[in-house]
């Protein structure tokens, strides 16, 4: 049997090895990382990613491969980076989630979601990830001042957003696909189901409309009833406390008129489980098909600017 001190010294033969072949392919090739913070409007929760101007390079070897997607709205090269590092890249591991670090190697911006098995008598990373997607690369900007003013979205969802204070309970509510990383309950998610926006009538417009020195675009008021199909779905709520949050609805959509109801929603209890655990979790939802109009969820989400403070943006 190898004594301890042999198999150091065959672990550190391979891993210097298996260096100098990254090293000999890759040319001593290194990558830039540019450090991105996460900023979120606070009225409708869209994701941005600002740079910091902070940036790290790192030896190692990029490889990624491409495919082409024909799809209704856009044609995109798809680019699957793989890059093998020759030590663990700290600023990866140590960064909040509200940090994210991009890539960028011939003419590619990419980020990574996942890192490869490791195996340590190898001592090599290897971490994959997608380019970024065109239709996505909006999102990351270079300096706060670009970020869009007023809200993006156009539907109901800034009216449920605001409804995180019902009785003596307060829990926070986010949009579908934009919950933070490991979140634990309480909390609510609101999915507006896209392609269920309706409208019995044409928008009303005034027009000319207002400049806005903020945005240099003409701002048009406009109005227009409109129906949409949301799901609440609610985390870690008792019986007790998703009927308070029911009934709150119901009140704001009485007290201030700024939605009503076209269904008569119901409770129900959902099933999420996992098997280590043996459990389900406390999960519920609840379908709404709700009347608004657009002018309405508009002044909400202008709102939530104010009450997020000066600033239009929370980070």
């Amino acid at each position: 049997m190898p004594s301890i001190t042999e198999s150091q010294n065959s672990q550190s033969q391979l891993a210097d090895t298996l260096a100098a072949g990254v090293n000999t392919l890759s040319l001593n090739q290194t990558v830039t990382f540019q450090e991105y913070s996460q900023v979120i409007l606070s009225e409708d929760l869209y994701v941005f990613w600002v740079a910091t101007g902070n940036t790290v390079t790192v030896q190692g070897s990029l490889h990624y491969a491409t495919s082409q997607n024909q799809n209704e709205d856009e044609t995109i090269s798809l680019n699957r980076v793989i890059f093998t590092a020759l030590s663990q890249i700290d600023e990866f591991n140590s960064i909040s989630p509200t940090t994210l670090w991009v890539g960028e190697f011939d003419g590619l911006q990419f980020s990574f979601n996942n890192r490869g098995l490791f195996y340590q008598q190898a001592n090599l990373f290897h971490y994959q990830g997608d380019a970024v997607y065109p239709a996505l690369a909006s999102q990351l900007i270079n300096s706060a001042a670009d970020l869009p003013v007023g809200p993006i979205v156009s539907n109901s969802l800034p009216i449920w957003l605001a409804q995180t204070t019902f009785g003596t309970t307060t829990v926070p509510v986010y949009a579908s696909f934009l919950v933070p990383a490991n979140v634990t309950p309480p909390y609510v998610v609101v999915h507006v189901e896209p392609d269920m926006t309706e409208a019995p009538s044409f928008p009303i417009y005034q027009w000319p409309g207002n400049p806005s020195p903020l945005t240099k675009l003409v701002q048009m008021p406009s109005s227009q009833l409109a129906l949409d199909r949301v799901r609440l779905t609610m985390y870690g709520f008792t019986n007790q406390t998703a009927i308070q949050f029911y009934a709150s609805l119901i009140d704001y959509s009485i007290n201030t008129g700024n939605f009503g109801f076209r269904n008569t929603p119901v409770i129900r209890d959902q099933k999420r489980t996992q098997s280590e655990l043996g459990v389900i979790a406390m999960k519920k939802t609840l379908d709404i098909e709700a009347w608004y109009y657009q002018a309405t969820a508009d002044a909400v989400a202008r709102r939530l600017i104010l009450s997020a403070g000066f600033s239009s943006i929370t980070v």
